[in-house]
């Protein structure tokens, strides 16, 4: 009953508003996967009721979305484009076609090992991997690892090896997938159980349980570089780095509608948060928009701060 109420919610509140200037047609890129799905909607209902725009949604991925860009000069806008699967990124911003307009990210994206808040309050030597590795049984004496074919395995690989798990009385655990990882951890901390191991974010695990980053060091450019390589002859010690996550535009949608693309521009979410709206929307097995909705009416004093004056009059009179 609750989200059929807000999905109606959902439905009315974006009805055009024909009354504020026309801006024009934009087309934003929804990719394939939850969180950019949310960022999607909450984009399109800003950008309809704040700024009179006429949104359509492009179903997209991140090859077919830069693709498309470089051959079609569309979508408008991609929200949650992951550059460092995107390299034709790169050659499409020297050429002065696309922009960036945010890191929609602002700390980027996450990858990280991970212990229970729980542990580390009993055993604060767990906060950092030697601490781990020199009391493996007080995290069960298990490192989950990734999944097979997942970038994040390769680097794991190297530095199980780095550090000498096998020395330290480390099993590894290869998950087949990534949601017995997910329920791993879930289970883990429902239990209050040990549990160490790896996890990206955004992810609705990490925005459901207090789990905590480790200490991993300090992230080495060219050890990590080596680390992602599977024949990378000197395994090293290194963390992970933040993942760029951006919102691009097309360079001719920011000289055609500057307000639309200062709004663009000023998007941007925590992984955190994002983290905390993925959780929401799995305990209430919401859709994207009902998660939209949840944003849009429970967190007004963050977007009203990434839309123009006018704008916001016009939202405020919808959220009275």
């Amino acid at each position: 009953m609750k989200r059929t109420l807000i999905a109606t919610a959902f439905a009315t509140l974006a009805i055009p508003t024909t009354a504020l200037a026309d801006c024009g047609r934009v087309s934003v890129a929804e990719m394939n996967w939850a969180s950019a799905s949310i960022i999607s909607k909450v984009t399109e209902f800003l950008l309809v009721q704040g700024y009179g725009c006429e949104v359509t949604l492009v179903p997209s991925a991140t090859t077919t979305a830069i693709t498309s860009l470089s051959e079609n000069n569309e979508p408008d806008v991609v929200p949650e484009l992951w550059i460092n699967s995107a390299p034709l990124y790169t050659r499409l911003e020297a050429e002065g076609r696309v922009r960036k307009a945010a890191d929609v990210f602002s700390d980027g994206g996450t990858e990280n090992w991970f212990v229970p808040d729980y542990l580390i309050a009993e055993h604060p030597q767990l906060a950092t991997i030697e601490g781990i590795l020199a009391n493996p049984e007080l995290v069960g004496g298990r490192f989950h690892n990734c999944p097979d074919g997942w970038g994040c395995r390769i680097a794991n690989d190297n530095l199980i090896i780095a550090h000498d798990f096998a020395g330290s009385g480390m099993d590894v655990f290869n998950h087949g997938s990534g949601e017995t990882l997910a329920a791993a951890m879930a289970t883990a901390y429902e239990n209050r159980e040990p549990f160490f191991g790896y996890m990206y974010g955004p992810t609705a695990v990490l925005g459901r349980y207090g789990m905590v980053a480790i200490d991993m060091g300090p992230h080495v450019p060219e050890i990590h570089d080596c680390n992602q390589t599977v024949d990378c002859a000197t395994p090293g010690i290194s963390a992970f780095p933040a993942a760029p996550v951006l919102t691009v535009v097309t360079a001719d949608f920011a000289e055609r509608n500057p307000d639309a693309f200062e709004l663009v521009s000023n998007i941007s979410f925590t992984s955190q948060s994002l983290s905390e709206l993925l959780a929401w929307q799995d305990i209430n097995s919401a859709s994207s928009e009902e998660t939209a909705v949840h944003f849009l009416t429970t967190q007004q004093d963050v977007w009203n701060d990434w839309v123009s004056e006018p704008a916001a009059e016009r939202l405020s009179a919808i959220f009275r």
